[in-house]
């Protein structure tokens, strides 16, 4: 025969529900709120500065040198990508502000993409690239963990 399971609120002490009612509850929406902020935020500055960095291509700025061929074509055109790019990233931060599924997905995707790419800069930045992958880590964590609680509100 097995002992009795002790009911907490005959033993005196507070049941899961008082405690929750009192520390509040762990599924609650705003609880991840920052982060979905946070996630946003990081694709907004990736995205001008990809608008930047494609305007300064498009225009032959001295940033960068010249007449340089890339894998993709020319400097010009790397230029253009990257500025469209930019747009599409600075459009997809709206959308996660304004808690659009879609748009969330595509964040996860856009900063699962950026980590790539910075790992290909890794020899020749590699403290610059480890810090973007990192915050491209979390990003991915803030839109999938709490994304979803902040497009339920």
């Amino acid at each position: 025969m097995t002992a009795p399971i002790a009911d907490t609120r005959q033993a005196g002490g507070p049941s899961g529900a008082d405690l929750a009612g009192t520390y509040g509850r762990y599924n609650d929406p705003a609880a991840g709120s920052g982060w979905v902020l946070f996630a946003g935020a990081m694709i907004a500055i990736a995205g001008c500065m990809n608008v930047i960095d494609g305007i300064a291509a498009i225009g032959n700025s001295k940033i960068f040198a010249g007449h340089q061929e890339i894998v993709v074509s020319n400097l010009n055109t790397w230029g253009w990508i990257v500025l469209v790019l930019g747009v599409f990233e600075i459009c997809v931060a709206v959308g996660i502000w304004a808690a659009k599924d879609v748009a969330r997905w595509i964040g996860v995707g856009i900063a699962g993409l950026n980590a790539i790419g910075q790992l290909m800069f890794a020899s020749h930045y590699p403290i610059w690239s480890l810090v973007i992958v990192g915050l491209d880590v979390l990003v991915i964590y803030g839109l999938l963990v709490h994304g979803r609680a902040s497009a339920l509100e």
